[in-house]
Parts: structure tokens; C-alpha cells; sequence
């Protein structure tokens, strides 16, 4: 993606989750960090009028719209060793972390290299007393959709989750537009 263009993902189906990771095109050792957006913006709650920051201390992206309002940036992409611990009792498959790998690879990037998904529509709350984090179904309904501009050049990996838990134990697409 170009500086200056709108990225938007959109729910065609309603609850599913998509897991984005984003780096500067110039350097993939910069990379969109969890930790420096929620210092930068002072919540963990992201929706339009944030921004999502690099490990650089760089704005990457402006969210302008939201209609959902509710995203996970705590948690990493699924993987065959999540399905091993969360799902001893279903099949196991590569995931999102398995998907970004593959997409990612022809830009130098590999698994080691893939950060905190920001997860679009993901419904994850915290407990205000104990911290503890649960995993519900998403809140997105379909046709929602969240779009954000980039503000720097970036390579963006894109997945639609298959994770059970994170989108409700249904498998749907996702869709998205460039422009």
C-alpha cells in the first residue's frame, strides 16, 4: 500500500475475524507494534480516530471509520501450536500465522517476524479484576467494516481467521479494498 490509501475490511457474512499485520516497505524491521499504539494512544480499546503505530514510533494508520468498534491487538496470529493447546480435540491446521507466512514470504518476511496481529472485529475482553482475557464471538454483523489509511509505504498481510473460538466456530470469508 502507498501512503495516503484506504485499506478497508469488511464483514460479507457477519462474525468473522480478520488478523492484520502491516510493515514499513522501506524497512521490514519496522513493523506495526501493540505495545507502542496502546502507549501512544492510552487504550487498548482501537476505533476510528486512533491511529496504529510502528515499533518506530511511527503512525502507520488513521482509522477514519468503524463500524464495529470492538478489536483485539492483545493476541498473536493462530498457529498449528495454538490448535495443539487450545484445541486438542480438533484438527490442526497452519492458521493465520500459516497464512501470513506464506503471503509474506516474498517480501523477506518469516515467522519470526510476525508481530501481534491487530485482529479486526476479534471480541476479546478483559476481566477488570483479574486481567484474564476470554475470546467471544465477534460483534461484527455483515456488511460492517472498519477503514483505515495508511500513512506511510507498507507491506500488509491479511487473513481471515480459522481460529473456533475467535469467530464464533464458523469459518467465513473476509473481504477487503485498496484504493
Amino acid at each position: 500500500m502507498a501512503a495516503g490509501q484506504a485499506l478497508t475490511v469488511w464483514d460479507p457474512c457477519g462474525e468473522q475475524v480478520s488478523d492484520m499485520v502491516a510493515y514499513a516497505r522501506r524497512d521490514t524491521a519496522e513493523y506495526m507494534s501493540n505495545g507502542r499504539t496502546f502507549d501512544y494512544e492510552e487504550t487498548i480499546r482501537l476505533t476510528a480516530g486512533n491511529r496504529l503505530w510502528s515499533n518506530r514510533s511511527q503512525v502507520m494508520f488513521e482509522i477514519e471509520e468503524d463500524r464495529v468498534g470492538t478489536h483485539d491487538f492483545l493476541l498473536t496470529p493462530c498457529g498449528e501450536a495454538t490448535f495443539r493447546h487450545f484445541y486438542p480435540d480438533k484438527p490442526v491446521h497452519r492458521g493465520c500465522l500459516g497464512n501470513l507466512v506464506e503471503a509474506l514470504a516474498p517480501y523477506g518476511i518469516g515467522p519470526d517476524s510476525i508481530p501481534v496481529a491487530f485482529n479486526i472485529f476479534m471480541n476479546v475482553p478483559v476481566d477488570p479484576a483479574t486481567g484474564s482475557l476470554s475470546v467471544l464471538a465477534p460483534r461484527s454483523r455483515a456488511g460492517d467494516f472498519i477503514r483505515l489509511r495508511a500513512t506511510i509505504d507498507c507491506i500488509v498481510g491479511l487473513t481471515a481467521c480459522s481460529a473456533y473460538a475467535s469467530n464464533g466456530g464458523s469459518f467465513k470469508p473476509i473481504h477487503y479494498a485498496v484504493g
